[in-house]
């Protein structure tokens, strides 16, 4: 916890966790024993030490949504985003706020009630050390009786009753002057063999760090009550018919007696009002039987599952507020995935959503994105809108019809790129409109994490581009619009070329409907791959009609490095064709005046990006025939700058009164 704000979101999940633990203790108080009434402290113990809010998750209520939305409310702040690194106070920048100011007088807080608690045990130390030791054959036949581990004994005065203080040095105190009960020493000795001063301490620790809130306060009373009441029953496991009765007469004597809150200590007196309680339960004493230590772990598991897990915001809400309730709802919640965060970009273009926008846009963009909204919801504007004036978006996309993610790459970083396409309702001002002619825009785009979250940053301006045959929406889409990674080798006069393109979109798209609800924990679905062989002669025009036949067979290298095995074409049945393995062989003749440059065949499949990877080879093997003679093995590496936009222009400049991301540098 480094700020205020951090604390609130802690204290506040643990508060919610505590609320429903102390229901569900007034559920089964009367059904299940105290060692699981106890051991259901452990449950709050674990949200107490995991950071609130990690990997975007949250405890019944979405804490972290809220606690963005206050602070924003409080500050006026977008560009942050509250995190908790830890679950004790860091204290790591000077402060410049009065909220910083703030979380400094609740570190202070901290830091009191801890050296309080630490000098209140050291003078209780001190204490006994001055006390008489003694060899206490009394203790010796207890520990003896019940088979129990026994420790140094000292005999104080002024004590009211016995105790057990220390974790690695225990001490049993006894008061001087006046023999302790057999079974006072039992229960005290039960403390020891169990070793419950380190939970004094835990409980201790925790009403530090949240010394400011009463909930978690009075869970620590409880805590500690359950704590005696679970050694109540160990005692009373132990005994027998009238000794039992004893026992609960003893601590009822103990009801008005003064005892000590320091913490690595433990004793059988602890407050009238405990103490009542505790005797509650030992007039319900019984032994449990067997299946009931199993219903126990079962009812603890399925609460701690939620309550330490938690669960992770799908979106944002439905209804929209204002702006700061609005974008501080999208900013919390965190897309965890490149996939996710993309498809947040993406469906933010196509309905116009700047909240959508806000999922997946960079902390440094938030402000603006936010005076954005405000500013264009007052003109009635959308995201789209703007999106359409700052960054060459010609007019609104085809949002029924989705997006295409093509030539989708990851990086060294984890980081990805690739293109993003959507289709245009109709074609830019100035370009002709046809039955044949389609209209898409394409962007590259960069999703990369920061602070725990994935984000998408625009790397040029949205181009618009004609696709002629209209695939690339088609159920098996491929398209020229988006370029191919292009793939060269030269041998004789020819220079054999393999194109690769790949495209696909957020799992379970697309389909008959496109789902236009972001989903920032999505994965990638199943893509294709589309591969396209060609040559180009480059030699002297007139030694053209040396070649009569070209053939080309080619495949991906790889995954250890290896040349793969490739068809020959020659003895082929099918002299062109391809494979789901990315192999693809053709030939052709040429005859007469042919051109230049000759098509030979493609192919494409379909696989798991999130399983296969993106599926861009690093180089492809292939071997060129001409005449129906293998003239060469080659190698064809990557053309440099090819599978992105063909021209980089400048990313838009973003100013307050319109909307959301920056882009990147220009790139070659």
């Amino acid at each position: 916890m480094t700020d205020i704000w951090s604390f609130l979101l802690q204290t506040l999940t643990a508060s919610g966790a505590a609320a429903l633990l102390l229901v569900v203790k007034a559920m089964f108080r009367d059904k299940l024993s105290p060692r699981w009434q106890f051991s259901l402290w452990s449950v709050l113990a674990l949200v107490l030490l995991a950071p609130a809010g990690w990997g975007g998750r949250h405890i019944l209520l979405n804490w972290p949504q809220w606690v963005e939305i206050m602070k924003t409310l409080v500050t006026g702040e977008y560009g942050t985003l509250t995190k908790v690194i830890a679950p004790i106070p860091l204290p790591l920048t000077a402060p410049s706020t009065w909220a910083d100011w703030l979380f400094l007088v609740y570190v202070a807080g901290v830091v009191v009630l801890l050296v309080r608690y630490v000098v209140s045990y050291a003078r209780l130390r001190l204490a006994l050390r001055q006390g008489e030791p003694i060899r206490s054959r009394q203790v010796k036949a207890v520990a003896e009786r019940y088979g129990l581990p026994t420790c140094p004994v000292a005999a104080v005065n002024g004590l009211p009753t016995a105790f057990i203080c220390g974790v690695f040095r225990p001490v049993l105190a006894l008061p001087a002057g006046r023999e302790a009960d057999d079974k006072v020493i039992l229960h005290e000795l039960l403390h020891l063999k169990y070793k419950d001063v380190i939970w004094g301490w835990a409980i201790a620790f925790f009403r530090c760090v949240h010394w400011c809130n009463p909930l978690l306060w009075l869970c620590a009373d409880w805590a500690g009550n359950d704590l005696e009441s679970l050694c109540d029953q160990r005692v009373l496991e132990r005994l027998e018919g009238e000794d039992r009765r004893d026992y609960g007469r003893i601590l009822l004597s103990m009801a008005g007696e003064k005892y000590a809150r320091t913490p690595g200590t433990s004793s059988a007196s602890n407050g009238g009002e405990n103490v009542r309680r505790r005797i509650q339960a030992i007039a319900r004493f019984k032994r449990y039987p067997a299946g009931m230590a199993l219903a126990s772990v079962c009812v603890t598991v399925v609460l701690a599952a939620p309550l330490v897990v938690g669960v992770r915001a799908e979106g944002v809400p439905e209804w929209r507020g204002t702006t700061a309730f609005t974008m501080s709802a999208a900013r919390a919640v965190r897309c965890s995935t490149p996939a996710g965060a993309i498809d947040a970009y993406a469906k933010g273009i196509l309905t116009g959503e700047f909240p959508y926008m806000a999922m997946s846009a960079p902390l440094d963009l938030q402000d603006k994105l936010a005076a954005a909204y405000e500013n264009n919801a007052n003109a009635s504007r959308t995201s789209t809108d703007w999106m359409m004036e700052q960054s060459g978006l010609p007019c609104w996309p085809k949002s029924w019809e989705g997006y295409r993610i093509f030539n989708l790459e990851e990086l060294a970083d984890g980081s990805c790129e690739g293109l993003l396409l959507v289709q245009l309702n109709y074609p830019p001002d100035g370009q002709p409109w046809g039955e044949e002619a389609y209209w898409i825009a394409v962007q590259p785009i960069r999703a990369e994490k920061e602070d725990g979250r994935w984000v998408v940053l625009p790397l040029g301006d949205f181009q618009a581009v004609p696709d002629v045959e209209g695939r690339t929406f088609g159920s098996f889409p491929q398209s020229e619009a988006a370029p191919a990674r292009v793939y060269e080798a030269q041998a004789e006069d020819f220079i054999v070329r393999a194109e690769y393109w790949t495209s696909g979109t957020l799992s379970g798209q697309p389909g008959d409907s496109v789902d236009l609800i972001p989903h920032p924990h999505g994965a990638f679905g199943q893509f294709y791959v589309m591969q396209r062989m060609s040559a180009t002669y480059t030699g002297d025009p007139a030694d053209k009609g040396e070649y009569q036949k070209i053939a080309v067979s080619n495949a991906p290298y790889r995954e250890n490095g290896q040349r793969p095995v490739l068809r020959d074409p020659r003895s082929d049945t099918y002299t062109t064709g391809s494979s789901s393995s990315g192999a693809s062989w053709s030939s052709s003749s040429l005859n007469g005046d042919w051109s230049g440059e000759i098509s030979l065949h493609g192919g494409g499949t379909t696989f798991d990006w999130e399983r296969d990877g993106d599926h861009l080879p690093d180089r492809v093997a292939a071997n060129l025939y001409l005449n129906d003679k293998l003239t060469a093995e080659l190698t064809l590496l990557t053309v440099e700058g090819s599978g992105r936009m063909p021209t980089w222009s400048a990313a838009p400049e973003i100013s307050l009164a319109q909307a959301p991301v920056e882009g990147g540098e220009a790139r070659d």
